[in-house]
């Protein structure tokens, strides 16, 4: 029981009864005290009586897990998150491949929208070939016509036989020979009658017997039909 004293004032002052009963009840309450505090543990020292019990893996068949066990568990998780990770991989390709099919679409696309389509531009017409209105520039004219329509002839034929016909004049007429006598006579660069231009005349050239280049191109075409090419023509024909 622990001990109790009075102060010393008290000591000196004369005790009464009601104060022994005082000091008897406060000495009383400290005992209790002191043995409710001796009773009680401390959080620290109180066992962990109500903390559950570590709980131990077992296999499928009840018996605890062996280091095999625990290893083929590991390999089969491994597996499992490399076929999950590669599932996961293979899929996030898929979808940027389609993403970027579906990018280059849209791009197609707004591009087509984007440029109208415009008429192609028509080539430029060639500007017509001039030749010079002379005895050079009617031979050369001739002789292109002539190679359009398939018909033989060169430039030194057409310029020997015009020389000798009519010495180059496009309005020589011949009224002495026979066909002048018949009242058809010869004219022209290569001296033609009328009905000779009428069936051999080209298309393309004035139909008239006096112009020079439609005189050259039925003359020639006329010497191709009976000697083969107007080069092949060396006297009246």
């Amino acid at each position: 029981m622990l001990g109790f004293t009075l102060p010393r004032a008290a000591r000196n002052t004369r005790i009464t009864r009601a104060h022994k009963v005082s000091a008897a009840l406060v000495a009383t309450a400290s005992c209790a005290a002191a043995l409710s505090l001796t009773a009680a543990p401390s959080d620290a020292a109180t066992p962990s009586a109500h903390a559950p019990a570590a709980v131990k893996p077992v296999s499928a068949n009840g018996l605890p897990l062996t280091a095999k066990d625990r290893a083929d568990d590991g390999k089969k998780d491994k597996v499992l998150a490399s076929s999950v990770a590669h599932h996961l991989k293979v899929t996030g390709v898929e979808k940027q491949g389609h993403t970027a099919k579906e990018a280059a679409s849209r791009s197609v696309e707004r591009k087509a929208i984007a440029t109208p389509k415009t008429a192609p531009k028509a080539a430029p017409k060639a500007a017509p070939k001039r030749y010079a209105n002379n005895l050079d520039g009617w031979i050369r004219q001739s002789l292109d016509i002539m190679k359009s329509k398939g018909i033989p002839g060169s430039y030194e034929g057409l310029h020997r036989n015009i020389m000798r016909e009519s010495s180059g004049n496009p309005n020589a007429v011949n009224d002495w020979d026979i066909n002048a006598i018949n009242g058809i006579p010869s004219k022209g660069l290569l001296q033609v009658i009328q009905p000779t231009f009428d069936t051999y005349h080209v298309s393309g050239t004035a139909n008239k017997l006096t112009d020079p280049v439609a005189n050259i191109t039925a003359a020639a075409n006329y010497a191709a039909h009976r000697y083969g090419s107007i080069d092949n023509v060396n006297s009246a024909y």
